[in-house]
């Protein structure tokens, strides 16, 4: 195994090629190093192994592009290459990354240019306004097809529509044509025959005919022609009365008439109908008008119906949704979902890892971490020789991430407690009271030991008059010459955030020598 860099001198943001080179067995198991391991170098990109065979032999060669973007010298670490189990180690290297250099003298040098007065864009506006309407045309179009629109009529919604007379002809006539009788299945033949008659009788000559026997049934239409309502012959009525005996004796003893029988009592049973609906006296205009009345009166019924049906099921649905989401994830949670909370907008998106800084402390956050101008105090500057800081704050200003890494002036180990002293007092300047602080050993999942502060205090924060009860935590590292902390707040109950916390404590790694 070999390994070399193409140059060991580049300017901020230019590009060491670092190339490793392994020849092998051909059935060897090679596996290279992947990710941030090149720190304080960051890796640019690790191109594809380029393999070479030769009988049964193999060479592979992987090349990473590196770069940094701080001035300084730096040490390329040995890379850790696993061969069929065993570690093999590459060569370190120093790489010097010097600054641009910039002629002020041979450019002219302008002011700053005065603030321009711009006509504020309503693009966004219109953007909204667009989106309310189509919004809302959606929604029209919805309403109006599935609720207000005519929708063309079934076939069995349009025999249902027909006045009864013309819909008794119309299903005798679909009996006549049916092949129960071909079938020999007679019991259903006579079921559906008279059940047209009594469903036609009940909606013409307004009489119980479903629920009533044979007799009950002829013996309400000779009432209704002793007392002139119906003109019916006696012959008729005995007609009838024979034909549902007849279908009472199919139906519920089984027996079985001939087939021409049965044609002659379906024609007896439609001239039964014909002569029935002649019977009865023309309608009056008073009853024409209310039949109108009753038929208006029970389309708006009918509309109505269907507006309350559509705004019962979509409100019947929500609630059934949200119970179900309630019991399985609780309230606070399909709450939080519904209405948004920042938090755990946070945790639920996209995370970075990232490091920052030199010596490097890398993590994962739901945000990026960015740089912060932060001074070095007077009575600090005989001791820290540079200060880095990274820093991400929510809206509110109780959340918060930060990433320091401090360069000491001295070769000698950091002092914690004057750290910790600091830390206190820097959250006492910005408003914190009862600070509550314990510490303990924090180890890194590679090992790397330091000292964690924990506790809780009453931070202020931007839109509350009162003090809001919150937690922080602040891990310390640190190697001869050099310090690094990792801080956090959040507010006290907010158990997104706590999850926060606790994955970016898990992803935390640093270098424990410069």
């Amino acid at each position: 195994m070999t390994s070399k860099v193409d140059t060991t001198d580049i300017k901020i943001g230019e590009q060491v090629k670092f190339t490793v080179t392994v020849e092998a067995d051909s059935t060897a198991q090679v596996i290279f190093p992947e990710g941030q391991t090149f720190s304080p170098l960051e890796t640019v990109e690790a191109f594809a192994t380029d393999t070479t065979r030769k009988n049964d032999r193999m060479t592979l060669q992987k090349i990473y592009a590196l770069t940094q973007f701080d001035s300084g010298a730096y040490k390329l670490p040995t890379q850790r290459i696993e061969i069929n189990g065993k570690g093999f180690f590459t060569d370190s290297a120093m790489v010097n990354v010097a600054n641009v250099a910039v002629d002020t003298l041979a450019q002219k040098m302008y002011d700053i240019k005065p603030l321009m007065e711009v006509q504020k864009s309503r693009s966004e506006l219109w953007m909204w306004v667009l989106g309310i309407l189509l919004g809302l045309a959606v929604i029209g179009g919805l309403l109006y097809w599935f609720v207000f629109r005519k929708k063309p009529l079934s076939e069995e919604e349009k025999v249902a529509l027909l006045p009864a007379y013309d819909r008794a002809l119309l299903e005798l006539k679909r009996l006549e044509n049916s092949k129960y009788l071909i079938q020999d299945e007679y019991k259903q033949y006579y079921s559906e025959l008279t059940d047209i008659v009594r469903l036609y009788l009940e909606e013409d000559v307004h009489v119980s005919a479903m629920e009533s026997t044979t007799d009950e049934l002829i013996g309400k239409l000779e009432m209704l022609r002793d007392a002139g309502e119906l003109k019916l012959e006696d012959d008729t009525l005995k007609q009838f009365k024979r034909i549902l005996q007849t279908a009472d004796l199919v139906k519920f003893a089984k027996s079985r008439p001939e087939s021409s029988i049965a044609q002659n009592d379906r024609n007896a049973i439609e001239e039964i109908v014909t002569k029935t609906h002649d019977a009865l006296p023309e309608p009056t205009l008073e009853e024409l008008m209310e039949q109108e009345e009753y038929k208006e009166e029970q389309a708006h019924k009918q509309q109505r119906r269907k507006i309350i049906i559509a705004a019962a099921a979509v409100i019947g649905f929500l609630l059934i949704a949200t119970g179900i989401a309630v019991n399985q994830y609780g309230f606070a949670p399909v709450k939080d979902s519904v209405f948004g909370h920042p938090t755990k907008t946070l945790l639920e998106g996209e995370w970075i890892a990232s490091t920052y800084g030199y010596p490097p402390i890398s993590l994962e956050t739901p945000k990026v971490l960015k740089r912060q101008k932060r001074e070095i105090p007077p009575e600090q500057k005989a001791n820290i020789n540079e200060l880095q800081v990274f820093r991400y704050e929510s809206a509110d200003g109780l959340f918060s991430i930060s990433a320091v890494s401090t360069l000491l002036s001295q070769d000698t180990e950091p002092d914690y407690e004057k750290s910790i002293d600091a830390f206190v007092k820097n959250m006492e300047s910005r408003g914190a009271k009862n600070i509550i602080t314990k510490d303990e050993e924090f180890t890194t999942v590679t090992g790397v030991k330091g000292v964690k502060v924990y506790g809780s205090a009453k931070f202020a924060v931007t839109d509350s008059k009162e003090p809001v009860q919150g937690k922080y935590s602040l891990l310390l590292f640190g190697g001869k010459g050099f310090q690094q902390q990792v801080m956090l707040t959040w507010r006290d109950g907010d158990t997104y955030a706590e999850q926060i916390v606790e994955r970016i404590l898990n992803t935390v790694e640093v270098k424990t020598e410069v």
